[in-house]
């Protein structure tokens, strides 16, 4: 029986991949190539962001697309390797390592904190307030956002 593998043997055996925009997608992205990006990369660029700084998911994917000459990053895959991130940065600092991914800076498009993120929302808010950021409560269902996120993007 195979051994499950770790966040981290996942993060560094998938590959980036082109492909046409599907047509489900054209709608909303048009014509042309669309990287499915490899998580290394996504890791990579995470890392690059300082303490205090802020990046969303549509950043991280603008860049990716640039980067790799395409019109779009999927969406769905970015979302998924963003989780493994933090998930293998976790795994990292359960093995005692002090330079972990700095996930927790990944925020939402309005500033809105993840909750699929190791330790949820709250995790996520007690990393950024010790970066000084300072996060406004929940309202409702959607969970709590930085204050003034904007200010803090790269």
């Amino acid at each position: 029986m195979k051994e499950k593998k770790t966040a981290r043997e996942k993060l560094e055996s998938i590959k980036a991949n082109i492909v046409e925009i599907p047509p489900r997608m054209q709608g909303k992205y048009g014509e042309g190539r669309m990287l499915i990006p490899k998580p290394l990369d996504i890791d990579a660029l995470i890392r690059s962001v300082p303490s205090g700084r802020l990046i969303t998911y549509n950043r991280i994917r603008e860049v990716l697309a640039e980067r790799a000459g395409v019109e779009v990053t999927c969406p769905m895959t970015t979302g998924i390797f963003v989780s493994l991130c933090a998930k293998a940065a976790e795994e990292d600092r359960a093995e005692g390592k002090e330079d972990i991914t700095p996930y927790w800076r990944v925020v939402k498009e309005d500033g809105r904190l993840n909750e699929k993120f190791p330790g949820g929302a709250k995790a996520q808010a007690k990393r950024l307030e010790e970066e000084g950021h300072r996060i406004e409560k929940a309202k409702g269902k959607k969970p709590p956002r930085v204050k003034d996120y904007e200010k803090w993007l790269v």
